[in-house]
């Protein structure tokens, strides 16, 4: 049965989990999921292609494409061309958007910690073993 297939159990929670969080986000600044998903993401890693950002993120290159737009229109994003490459450009968060991304963190920090306090300390264990485990095996690729 589908409901059981872990697969689909885990994208299950994943998206149940997201879509809790995106109430943090939306409220706050009126993001969008792949919009978060975007600055969240140069926020870590600095700059970056669409491309990367979308294998980063696992987003389809339209919604990384439409949420780049967004937080550019927002002035939190700035483009740079590659001086090797001209079609290639370059993201970053601009300094504004460097500060809603400082903003967000703790928030997503409070999020999990949240969400984890459901759980008993020996579960909250074992979850974060089992995730680390299964990204390892699947990531062997």
């Amino acid at each position: 049965m589908l409901e059981d297939f872990l697969a689909y159990r885990l994208h299950r929670l994943a998206d149940l989990v997201s879509r809790d969080f995106a109430r943090v986000y939306r409220d706050q600044h009126g993001l969008s999921r792949p919009e978060w998903r975007t600055l969240s993401t140069l926020g870590q890693f600095g700059s970056m292609t669409a491309t990367a950002i979308g294998g980063h993120s696992a987003m389809h290159k339209t919604k990384v494409s439409r949420a780049v737009a967004e937080l550019e229109r927002r002035r939190w994003l700035v483009r740079r061309s590659d001086p090797r490459d001209r079609r290639t450009e370059h993201l970053e968060l601009s300094k504004a958007g460097l500060e809603v991304y400082r903003q967000l963190v703790p928030l997503a920090r409070r999020f999990e910690d949240e969400l984890l306090q459901r759980l008993a300390p020996s579960q909250r264990r074992s979850v974060v073993a089992a995730i680390e485990a299964l990204e390892a095996a699947v990531d062997r690729d």
